[in-house]
């Protein structure tokens, strides 16, 4: 008898450099996307419509083959093979009796699949249903991938391309266009000359001292140990998945007021977070001076991902598979090394100042590039191995990922079902805390990934960083004198 997904050789596709990286077992590298629903699952129009959107990507109908023999120079390839999709649509057997609190069972949930290894056999992803009523949706889709198959903007894109607006069930999402500032023609010529000059010097020192704090990252440098941090352990400890929905607004007002970008706000807010739950592990100190010289001597850092792609706007995916696209399909994603400003500050508003700051020194750095850089050459010379261990070597002596991905500003629907919310996790390398970000229209959801070893009380460090949205939306409106 046939096997329900047969191999179909045809055009073997190699990894790229990053990919390769992300389907080492070291890394245990995974995406997990929640689909809050306003309605319940019909099952059979998911299967229907990932019949006629989602295989239709070659990536999605291909397996993740790392022994080909076929292989051109060693190296794992995608092979196309026969897909049943019914295979990879999970509906689990839910006993809604014993279920009293629907929002518990959803985060177990979560985090049981998150942890679960993937079939490598069989194209690495799934889609579970759960028709289980929680206080924010009617039912709950959970799609697991692999992160080889491509990053937040890849998959961002695919699921716009599998969607529809609610309010026009035939049109496909549209995303605002990227505008770009440009210099007033009337500026003085010894201007330019000038600020290009010192723009230069700036560029040359700041790239210089970032590969500098690099190296020493790789060779020695570890982040202070808290209450944040663990022990060193070979392999990756289990994660606890858990969100938190709250008002984009609230984020954007800030941003508005303070004249930043969103992922300057949502970088403080984790700064204040962090500090504000650091700072509740000190309590026992004697005096506040003495809680803010202990907060002082911290030092931790996180890997903020970086998109690559020269457009920052999120793509149509007939764009994105277009041959020469400026913005491609894959993993085309660097890090850069984080600083956080864990301080017990008197000003609220000093955590988003600072955010700006090293997030405008890292603009100007080609560190993501490098990241990338340094992956791909290696990855060609060394090998897999030599990668995997600097990697690691990133990872382990760093405290957290943090990333933000901007979803759709207007409802949508996948497979005719309408979208409540979203919220995702990227579960990479031995880092204790994964935050990551997504806004859906007027919602903005907070997700964690923690070793519960380490961080045994996620919802409280949630608590705080809404807490400390709160703050600094307080105080911005005070000082503003913004009613």
């Amino acid at each position: 008898m046939a096997s329900e997904e047969e191999e179909e050789r045809g055009t073997e596709e190699p990894l790229s450099p990053v990919s390769r990286l992300l389907s080492s077992p070291e890394l245990c590298a995974v995406i997990v996307v929640t689909l809050g629903l306003k309605t319940r699952c019909n099952i059979s129009s998911v299967v229907a419509g990932i019949k006629e959107s989602l295989i239709k990507l070659p990536r999605f109908s291909c397996k993740l083959d790392m022994d080909s023999k076929n292989k051109k120079k060693g190296e794992p390839v995608w092979v196309p093979v026969r897909i049943q999709v019914e295979s990879h649509v999970i509906v689990p057997d839910l006993d809604h009796v014993n279920l009293e609190n629907p929002e518990d069972f959803i985060e177990d949930y979560c985090s049981t699949i998150a942890n679960t290894s993937m079939d490598m056999s069989i194209p690495p992803w799934e889609f579970h249903v759960l028709n289980l009523k929680t206080s924010n949706a009617e039912s709950v889709g959970i799609v697991k991938f692999h992160h080889s198959l491509g990053d937040g903007m890849s998959l961002m894109s695919l699921l716009l391309a599998c969607s529809r607006k609610t309010s026009d069930p035939n049109a496909l999402p549209t995303i605002a266009a990227t505008t770009k500032k440009h210099q007033k023609s009337n500026d003085k010529g010894w201007w330019f000359i000038g600020s290009g000059f010192w723009y230069m010097i700036r560029f040359i020192f700041i790239n210089f001292v970032e590969v500098f704090k690099f190296v020493l990252t790789l060779c020695f440098l570890r982040d202070t140990k808290s209450d944040l941090s663990s022990e060193f352990m070979d392999g990756i400890q289990p994660k606890k998945v858990i969100h938190r929905i709250i008002n984009f607004d609230d984020v954007k007002l800030v941003k508005n007021i303070m004249q930043m970008k969103v992922n300057d706000v949502l970088l403080g807010m984790t700064q204040a977070g962090l500090s504000r739950y650091l700072s509740r592990k000190y309590a026992d100190e004697d005096t506040t001076t003495e809680k803010k010289k202990v907060l002082d001597r911290i030092h931790l850092r996180g890997t903020v991902a970086v998109n690559l792609r020269p457009y920052t706007k999120i793509q149509d995916l007939d764009n994105v598979m277009t041959k020469g696209a400026k913005c491609t399909w894959g993993n085309f994603v660097g890090l850069v090394i984080f600083p956080l400003w864990i301080r017990s500050e008197d000003d609220p508003l000093e955590y988003v100042r600072q955010a700006k700051a090293t997030m405008d020194k890292k603009k100007l750095s080609l560190e993501a590039f490098n990241f990338y850089g340094v992956i791909k050459l290696n990855m060609k010379f060394f090998g897999e191995k030599v990668v995997q261990a600097i990697s690691k070597r990133l990872f382990d002596h760093t405290t957290l990922t943090y990333s933000n991905m901007m979803g759709p500003d207007e409802e949508i629907s996948i497979f005719d079902q309408p979208i409540s919310y979203l919220a995702a996790s990227a579960l990479t390398g031995s880092q204790v805390l994964n935050i990551h970000f997504v806004s859906y229209v007027n919602k903005l959801t907070i997700s964690l990934a923690v070793d519960a070893t380490v961080i045994p009380d996620p919802h409280r460090l949630c608590d705080d960083l809404v807490e400390s949205l709160n703050i600094i939306k307080s105080t911005a409106l005070e000082k503003f004198r913004i009613s």
